[in-house]
């Protein structure tokens, strides 16, 4: 413990275990919600809350029925199958996946939430703001080195014909190195189809003018970079 010992099982330490669950629950999902991302508040608080009477419900348990329970089992439960709200905010649109931080802000939502019901309140709130620091710093750090990163995805609509194997063809010829090359073809107009790929530009080519170039190839109808 860092400041105060929340383990013993008075009424005082039950009341502010549950209070401190849902209080930290709905910090993290203010702060998504307030993104428009997430479960929202309400969603992160239940969860925290319902994780940290799960761990209450086994400390209760081993003080009643001595050796009868096992408190990290009871954990291990929360932690997977918290699991199925995190998979239902997980939203896949064509090639891109969104909504994994939001996934892995309610998982650790039940973290906390399992800290908070064994006593490890003081645990349970520096992790809460270690992990809303992250959230708000890290996209800034993600920003300046994505922005100097010679690796792009590029979401390619060609026509039928030999446009995706010419494509391959310039950009291994440009020196270009091709990390993924995926040809789609289950749209609905069977007389077009597209194609997915990741690939590092040369330092020596600019990127977005050899992206507009790639435009010239026979076949190809757009080219969006992500």
């Amino acid at each position: 413990m860092f400041v105060a010992d929340m383990t013993a099982w008075t009424a005082e330490n039950i009341i502010i275990r549950m209070v401190a669950a849902i209080v930290l629950g709905a910090v993290i999902g203010i702060d998504r919600g307030a993104k428009r991302r997430g479960g929202g508040a309400r969603t992160d608080a239940a969860v925290c809350l319902g994780a940290a009477l799960v761990m209450m419900t086994g400390q209760y348990m081993e003080i009643r029925f001595p050796g009868a329970s096992d408190m990290a089992r009871l954990a291990s439960q929360v932690v997977s199958g918290v699991g199925f709200l995190g998979a239902g905010s997980i939203i896949v649109s064509g090639h891109q996946v969104k909504g994994l931080t939001s996934a892995a802000s309610i998982w650790i939502c039940a973290c906390v939430g399992l800290a908070v019901g064994i006593g490890f309140v003081d645990g349970a709130v520096l992790a809460t703001f270690i992990l809303l620091g992250g959230l708000h710093i890290l996209p800034a750090v993600e920003e300046r080195v994505y922005k100097h990163s010679r690796y792009v995805i590029l979401n390619v609509e060609a026509v039928e014909g030999g446009s995706s194997a010419e494509l391959l063809r310039r950009l291994k010829a440009d020196g270009c190195k091709v990390d993924v090359f995926e040809v789609d073809k289950s749209g609905a107009d069977i007389q077009s189809f597209t194609i997915l790929t990741t690939i590092r530009i040369p330092r020596s080519l600019d990127q977005e003018e050899y992206i507009e170039s790639l435009m010239e190839i026979i076949g190809i109808l757009s080219i969006d970079s992500m």
